[in-house]
């Protein structure tokens, strides 16, 4: 690979999926693995960022972009403990209902963080700033 094609300063924009972008930031919260969007050499002008969990530091030929990176002012994570308690201050609790309302509590997180996805990031260890454009 030439020594242009791993310099991430020739990106000028990114592609990523919507949802893989939600779902690192959800991993993330819920103590999974260390998933982010990651970009491999050769680097060009438009890349696409792809989900990827980091089981390692990224090599000399890729850019690992946290998940976090891609939203202005992220929202708390749902806890389970507090739809419990919701539930419960409500006389409503049951473990169905109790799966339910947490997976709508996850779905409103999910619909907010969307709302806020940024339109331009700097890439991880440069001050270079690219466009973000989102799929799906």
């Amino acid at each position: 690979m030439s020594e242009e094609s791993t310099d991430p300063t020739r990106i000028r924009s990114l592609a990523v999926h919507r949802d893989d972008v939600l779902t690192a930031l959800e991993a993330r919260a819920r103590d999974r693995d260390p998933t982010v969007l990651r970009l491999v050499a050769p680097f060009s002008g438009r890349m696409r960022a792809r989900l990827h969990v980091a089981r390692e530091d990224a090599g000399p030929e890729e850019i690992h972009v946290e998940p976090a990176a891609f939203v202005a002012d992220l929202p708390a994570f749902p806890s389970v403990d507090e739809t419990e308690d919701r539930l419960r201050a409500a006389d409503e609790y049951d473990l169905e209902r109790h799966r339910e309302a947490h997976q709508r509590a996850v779905d409103r997180w999910r619909d907010r963080v969307g709302d806020r996805l940024r339109e331009r990031i700097t890439l991880p260890g440069t001050d270079h700033e690219v466009t973000v454009r989102y799929l799906g």
